[in-house]
């Protein structure tokens, strides 16, 4: 199981004085009266609360390292000698024409009106957490030229210092929202599209109306949950002042930072930072088809909902609700995900974990087929890097799986070019990055690609952050390309679960991706015998 031990961790700046850990509580197996630490409960004894969260907060993101008995490395990818499924319409199938290059990686998701992707991937929800804020136009300006779908996640307005509000505590304006939806749209084009995530506290203070009435937004997305953890959003903030501020906007702060003991605690030192957290939602079928019927009355085109690592009950109730309302896209993330600061225990054992939930949502939604009941189109998220897991991803929910959510694999590329570029400004790149040059046309593969999409004059006035993505994206699609002309499947549509087999009997009992040695067993046979 986990091999990693729960009492000291990198994303709690906590480890274990001695070589010799008890298993099941992490604690060294000799506590010595004495110890200058400093495992998590040496810093919980002075710090306390904080070491629930991995940090440093708004310069990291951070996912769960658990070692779960299935995951997709449990899965392995076919690949066939002859054959060539997916080519355009009067294009043979011969050695000549079913070049890996010709494969079409766009998707499109929606239940009426599409939306196209150049590579089945897009952001995870890019919310309130200091390191969305502060790398936004690195994210959203390379998903726009890399033709992908950016999620702008909850909370983005209510924690806006510049937020107004009118005498109804409802949105009037919201700079950093404004800012979000301008960086993107400035360099979209045809593919992909800006969705806004809404939450308890978004609905609250009228983010919806807000958006549709002055951005014309036309996709929104309601939020269940996700993988990382099983309460509301949360972020962190170092003032006294602001913390009142957010409490006064309805969010719930922890500590109380109306309570005199606290503000006493802060002022002295001991206290150092607030939690600001966004209140549970209480999901109900009556609840979400009236929600879903009042944001179609505003205007949305598209609606789509992020659920998270719940219970079976909770995804059955994802598949059925939203096929009974028609919802654009359902994103279903498993544990364990993190992009931003999620309780690092949650992150670790909390929820259902990707394979064994999204080989469920296959299920259920193959059960609603089969009884005349439309899907809608389907994401999975958590814990995806790489061409490999999207291409297995894609194959394990086909047909219904159109694309992959990703959080930190996306955001990693964009923080990587943002710093490539500031050392490039100091003269103190690091020696990984020197060696292929000292100019960002030296330094980054897809310089040149980049300049062609925005134009030579406009170049210059692209984050270093984006063009990260935009490469990042492009290793992506030209991987998955790959592994796809290797399958023979020459589009994304035509990927079939067929091209996927189990490596072991317990993963083909979750998946119900047959034993690799079971697979195209019958064939073989046939070939044999004949």
């Amino acid at each position: 199981m986990n091999l990693q031990t729960p009492n000291g961790n990198d994303a709690t700046r906590s480890a274990n004085r001695s070589r010799s850990v008890v298993p099941c509580s992490g604690l060294c197996s000799r506590c010595i009266d004495g110890c200058r630490g400093n495992c998590e409960v040496f810093r919980a004894a002075f710090r306390g609360r904080e070491l629930i969260y991995p940090g440093p907060f708004g310069d990291i993101t951070a996912g769960g390292d658990k070692n779960y008995p299935l995951d997709y490395s449990h899965l392995n990818i076919q690949g066939y000698a002859a054959g060539a499924v997916g080519l355009p319409a009067g294009v043979e199938a011969n050695p000549d024409n079913a070049r890996f290059p010709v494969v079409n990686t766009e998707t499109e998701y929606g239940w009426d009106i599409k939306v196209k992707m150049k590579t089945p991937i897009f952001t995870g929800a890019l919310g309130s957490t200091e390191i969305a804020r502060k790398n936004w136009e690195h994210f959203a300006v390379g998903a726009a030229i890399s033709g992908v779908t950016i999620v702008c996640g909850e909370n983005v307005c209510g924690i806006d210092p510049q937020l107004e509000l009118d005498s109804n505590k409802k949105v009037i304006k919201a700079p950093d929202m404004d800012r979000r939806i301008e960086a993107y749209r400035r360099y979209h084009k045809e593919y992909g599209e800006i969705l806004i995530q809404m939450n308890v506290e978004d609905t609250n203070l009228g983010v919806a109306e807000y958006i549709i009435n002055k951005h014309k937004i036309e996709t929104i997305e309601l939020k269940w949950g996700q993988g990382a953890k099983c309460i509301g959003g949360e972020i962190k903030v170092s003032s006294l002042e602001r913390a009142k501020e957010l409490q006064k906007r309805g969010y719930i702060v922890t500590p109380d930072p109306s309570d005199p003991i606290v503000e006493a605690s802060f002022k002295t030192g001991a206290i150092k930072e607030f939690e600001r957290h966004s209140r549970l939602g209480f999901v109900t079928e009556e609840g979400f088809m009236k929600e879903v019927e009042r944001l179609r009355k505003l205007g949305f085109k598209r609606i789509t909902l992020k659920t998270g690592a719940y219970s079976l009950k909770e995804l059955a109730q994802a598949v059925k609700y939203c096929s009974k309302a028609h919802i654009d896209l359902l994103t279903i993330d498993g544990a364990s995900g993190g992009t931003g600061m999620s309780p690092w225990r949650m992150m670790e054992e909390w929820g259902v974990p990707s394979l064994y939930l999204h080989s469920a949502a296959y299920e259920y939604a193959t059960i609603l087929t089969e009884k005349g009941e439309r899907v809608p189109d389907l994401a999975f998220a958590g814990g995806f890097s790489s061409e490999d897991g999207v291409f297995k991803a894609l194959a394990l929910g086909a047909p219904y799986t159109k694309a992959v959510c990703m959080g930190r694999a996306l955001m990693i590329p964009g923080m990587v070019g943002k710093n490539i570029e500031g050392w490039i400004k100091a003269n103190d790149l690091p020696k990984s990055v020197a060696e292929f040059g000292t100019t960002p046309e030296e330094i980054f593969v897809n310089y040149e690609k980049v300049k062609d999409i925005v134009g030579n004059a406009e170049i210059k006035n692209i984050p270093l952050g984006a063009i990260g993505i935009y490469s990042y994206a492009d290793k992506i699609r030209v991987g998955l390309q790959q592994l796809m002309a290797g399958a023979r499947r020459f589009n994304v549509g035509v990927i079939t679960r067929r091209e996927l087999m189990s490596l072991t009997e317990e993963c083909s009992k979750v998946t119900k991706i047959p034993y690799l040695m079971d697979c195209y067993r019958d064939e073989a046979m046939k070939v044999l015998n004949g």
